[in-house]
């Protein structure tokens, strides 16, 4: 069993705020970077914030974020239809992947 944890949000460059609403899978991955069935999924919170994922082994997992979808419907075009964010958890402890967005771009740190 693993202690692993994890959490993410998204602050909306373009307004200087959370992104509310924005629905986020996550997925294991193979060695190859194909991305598995979808292990959970969440919609962020007021705060831009989802934090509500299953505790982690070590390996290679994927943050889907539709953002194309939660441009859409804030009647705003996106460049991007996902963001995907492929990550490794190699270590028990706790992982914050944040995304930061705007329409045209975004980047992406690991988070404390």
């Amino acid at each position: 069993m693993s202690n692993s944890t994890l959490s993410t949000h998204i602050l909306n460059l373009d307004e200087g705020a959370p992104a509310q609403g924005v629905r986020v899978e996550l997925r294991g991955t193979d060695s190859d970077g194909c991305a598995g069935p979808t292990l959970a999924q969440s919609t962020t919170d007021a705060d831009g914030r989802a934090s509500d994922w299953p505790h982690l082994v070590k390996g290679t997992y994927e943050l889907t974020f539709a953002i194309g979808e939660w441009f859409t419907q804030r009647d705003q075009q996106s460049f991007y239809p996902r963001v995907r964010i492929e990550f490794t958890v190699d270590h028990e402890r706790h992982y914050h992947v944040p995304l930061l967005l705007n329409r045209y771009g975004f980047s992406s740190y690991r988070g404390s």
